[in-house]
């Protein structure tokens, strides 16, 4: 569905952040992005999305292609024409404009009728949103807000969504919660979700594979149980040592061993 074959981004023509990212996004699932702060990721999703543009950032090799036509080079409303949409990281709603006004944003390429049958859609899966429809969404909690993010980005029907730290400075009950909504959208509407997540134990749950991101590199790459039991996911992104137990402040203090990918 998503094919992200082999790219460079340059920001001001000068800075070199991505180098040879490849990432397959396959149709109806879960493909989780994990990494540092730093390490490239939301920048992978701003190329693919087409908003780099504003940030004086251009894909300068490779290509981007949304089954099967190259997206790379378009501008971001007619990226979202053609079926994919991101949700940024922080949430980012219109906290001036109530919870349905907010949906009703999302739908803008839309006609009214699949506009209502948008809100409608939404309403069911997220149906904490539907309670709070009237609220203007800045008075929402930060779970409710991540929860409208998600459903505004649903109201342009898309076939792919690239999701930005979902979990950022949420409990972790609204984050199972979140994830599990996710999920089944993923199965019952035939969606493809590029994930990037800091949350490396919840995303390698939920997704079916993985990509692991440094330096603007793809160092490792697999079905995401491959990934669970890596020895240097489970002590660099999961915090486990060699017997799956949690590492100690000490372990971490006295860590040297190096990731294998650097060697």
């Amino acid at each position: 569905m998503l094919a992200i074959n082999n790219i460079e981004v340059v920001y001001d023509r000068v800075i070199l952040v991505l180098k040879g990212v490849s990432i397959e996004v396959g149709e109806g699932s879960i493909t989780t992005l994990l990494g540092a702060n730093g390490a490239g990721k939301t920048t992978t999703l701003k190329a693919i999305s087409g908003v780099l543009r504003s940030e004086r950032g251009e894909v300068t090799k490779g290509t981007v292609q949304l089954a099967g036509r190259r997206i790379d080079g378009m501008r971001a409303h007619d990226v979202t024409r053609l079926g994919l949409v991101q949700v940024f990281e922080g949430r980012r709603v219109f906290e001036h404009l109530t919870t349905e006004e907010n949906l009703i944003a999302g739908g803008h390429v839309k006609d009214a009728a699949t506009v209502k049958q948008g809100i409608d859609m939404v309403y069911s899966y997220f149906p904490r949103l539907k309670e709070r429809r009237a609220q203007v969404s800045g008075y929402l909690s930060g779970g409710e807000q991540q929860m409208l993010a998600i459903g505004r980005a649903l109201m342009s029907r898309p076939k792919v969504v690239l999701l930005d730290e979902p979990s950022l400075g949420l409990a972790p009950m609204l984050v199972e919660e979140i994830f599990g909504i996710v999920s089944r959208l993923v199965k019952q509407e035939r969606l493809s979700v590029l994930l990037v997540e800091q949350n490396a134990a919840m995303a390698l749950t939920v997704a079916e594979h993985g990509y692991v991101m440094e330096n603007g590199r793809i160092v490792l790459e697999g079905p995401a149980a491959k990934l669970r039991d890596n020895s240097d996911i489970k002590e660099f992104y999961l915090g486990l040592n060699e017997g799956g137990a949690r590492k100690s402040y000490h372990d971490t203090k006295h860590y040297k061993r190096r990731k294998r990918w650097l060697s």
